[in-house]
């Protein structure tokens, strides 16, 4: 019998093996038991409902009893004339909250490991932090009383300096709409999402820092050259885990900004869902367009994770 080359131990079975590990590490596996019950109940065995999609559900005949209709539900979406307009605006918000939120809090993090003070550093953190703690309804009633067409102070600002017209009600405008989603939610979470990549920019040996100023680097080509590839990996799986929910459009904060004016643009795939799918009682059209969702964006998080690999050797899996 051979030995384990990394622990020097004689060679054993399976089950062997299998037991050594589970004396070794049972008390870890005890610690993520509520986590793994969390996650079954609440994720697992919802999943149970999907089959709502292809059915005509009643509700005298439960989830299981109706008549089973295949794809008759996902083909009614996509031939309804809101198939296009509420996949665009999805799409629409969805990417332009990456693009500009994406990017802010990596350069939030790199600018505050920069800063040598250190009383200094955490009142700049504390206060970047605080907004993140303003719940959605708070931030909306916020948008809606500093942006309101009479009394608004930014809107009426705006408006004084001419860059919007002065019949223009900016929170009924649909081309508006998307701009105070995006900026809001940057300003709302770019704090908060910061810390993961502080987390990561802590790890890197400062001796790196005092070679950089023996170079003559300044503080931009210090951030560039050492703290940007130090949480690349770090920003590589969190953009993964964003592709993966590209067009899990926050309904909450759609619903509450959305008005009959902006809904040309504030219509997205789960405020449809809700409207149609609940409020109309079609619950199997309502769960076919919700999987249909589902199902793109495990698509975006499978081409984002492949392509991560390739290009930066990093991925989920």
């Amino acid at each position: 019998m051979g030995k384990n080359r990394e622990t020097g131990e004689t060679g054993l079975n399976a089950g062997e093996r299998m037991k050594r590990y589970w004396a070794h590490n049972w008390q870890l596996w005890l610690m993520l038991l509520p986590g793994i019950i969390y996650i079954f109940v609440f994720c697992y065995v919802p999943m149970y409902g999907v089959q709502l999609a292809f059915r005509d559900y009643s509700f005298t005949s439960g989830i299981t009893g109706g008549k089973w209709e295949g794809f008759k539900y996902f083909r009614q979406y996509f031939e309804s004339p809101m198939f296009i307009p509420t996949l665009r605006n999805t799409f629409i918000i969805a990417l332009t909250s990456i693009v500009v939120g994406f990017p802010a809090p990596i350069i939030l993090a790199m600018i505050i490991n920069q800063i040598r003070n250190t009383k200094w550093k955490k009142i700049v953190q504390t206060t970047v932090y605080i907004p993140y703690f303003i719940s959605v309804v708070v931030l909306v009633s916020m948008i809606n009383i500093l942006f309101a067409n009479d009394s608004g102070v930014v809107g009426n600002f705006l408006k004084a300096i001419h860059l919007v017209g002065q019949d223009i009600n900016i929170l009924g405008k649909e081309s508006a709409f998307v701009p105070l989603y995006v900026l809001t939610g940057v300003w709302q979470s770019m704090g908060w999402n910061s810390i993961i990549f502080i987390a990561a920019l802590s790890s890197v040996d400062t001796q790196l820092y005092d070679a950089c100023k023996i170079d003559g680097a300044n503080r931009w080509q210090t951030m560039w050259n050492i703290d940007f590839p130090a949480i690349l990996p770090t920003i590589m799986i969190l953009l993964i885990l964003n592709m993966g929910n590209i067009l899990n459009v926050g309904f909450d904060k759609v619903f509450l900004m959305q008005n009959s004016l902006n809904l040309g643009a504030s219509q997205v795939i789960s405020t449809y869902v809700y409207t149609v799918g609940i409020k109309s009682s079609q619950f199997s059209f309502g769960a076919a367009v919700g999987l249909f969702n589902t199902a793109i964006n495990f698509v975006f998080l499978l081409l984002t994770n492949y392509l991560s690999k390739k290009a930066t050797g990093t991925g989920l899996m």
